[in-house]
């Protein structure tokens, strides 16, 4: 049985750059590449016995686009995307500081 964890190396080689920006699409005469927040983790292991496991999982958010008009290349966001993201990370940033403000004040 080969090693479950060199499998998995060998298959996430491919995220990061790969999975954060798409393929580059050219749709009447304007050029779109996608792009994504990214998130993956894979785990494996085995007993002594010698039977093994693994798994993994990840998820992508598109946060928007690079388009290209001409010359012209500017980044489109996607406005709800960004939104999902920011209102919990702005609500536990500031439960965050608050509490950090609290801790001084003492």
């Amino acid at each position: 049985m080969p090693n479950i964890a060199l499998e998995l190396g060998k298959q996430s080689a491919s995220f990061g750059v790969k999975g954060a920006y798409g393929e580059q699409l050219d749709v009447d005469g304007v050029r779109i590449i996608p792009v994504a927040l990214t998130w993956s983790g894979f785990g494996g292991g085995s007993d002594e016995a010698g039977n093994g496991g693994g798994g993994g999982g990840g998820w992508a958010i598109p946060v928007g686009a690079y388009i290209r008009r001409g010359d012209d290349l500017r980044f489109e966001p996607n406005i709800i995307a960004l939104l999902t993201i920011a209102v919990p990370f702005v609500f536990f940033a500031g439960r965050a500081l608050s509490r950090v403000i609290r801790t001084l004040k003492k």
